[in-house]
């Protein structure tokens, strides 16, 4: 198995991971056909890069972008105001999925939130993507919750 180089997104990334999120075959998104370079990717990755509660990652195996994902970290009150971990927009490649590429990155997710002081990490999944359910839950993520949105 390739060991994975993890780094921060720049913008030179925005085409590469827009190109991700647009090939989501699951995902109803707006990203499908769209600038990669636009300003509100370009305005979205500002704010996380400002933001010190928020990283944005690019995977990448022998010096190839393999992987991004997005961790946000978030204090709160409950659990005696402990702070959580938040894994996002876990994409691989699709030429190098099912080849351990995603649990090196999520488990990179998981020592970096440790390393922030998080207490626990926890993520989303759509309904639909079951092979994912059980790719966490080999990862030891527990199904504890259910997701709401409201579209805005």
């Amino acid at each position: 198995m390739t060991t994975l180089a993890y780094r921060a997104a720049t913008e030179a990334d925005l085409p590469f991971i827009v190109t991700l999120l647009a090939d989501d075959a699951v995902a109803d998104t707006p990203d499908r056909g769209a600038d990669p370079l636009a300003a509100p990717y370009r305005d979205a990755l500002a704010a996380i890069t400002a933001d010190p509660h928020q990283d944005l990652f690019i995977a990448e195996a022998e010096a190839k972008r393999v992987g991004t994902f997005q961790l946000s970290y978030l204090p709160g009150l409950a659990r005696l105001g402990a702070w959580r971990g938040i894994i996002e927009a876990v994409h691989v490649i699709p030429e190098a999925r099912g080849s351990g590429i995603g649990t090196q990155m999520i488990g990179f997710a998981v020592q970096r939130c440790r390393e922030r002081g998080c207490t626990m990490v926890q993520l989303t999944s759509n309904k639909a993507r079951t092979d994912a359910h059980r790719f966490y839950e080999r990862l030891g993520f527990v199904r504890s919750h259910e997701g709401f949105k409201l579209y805005l």
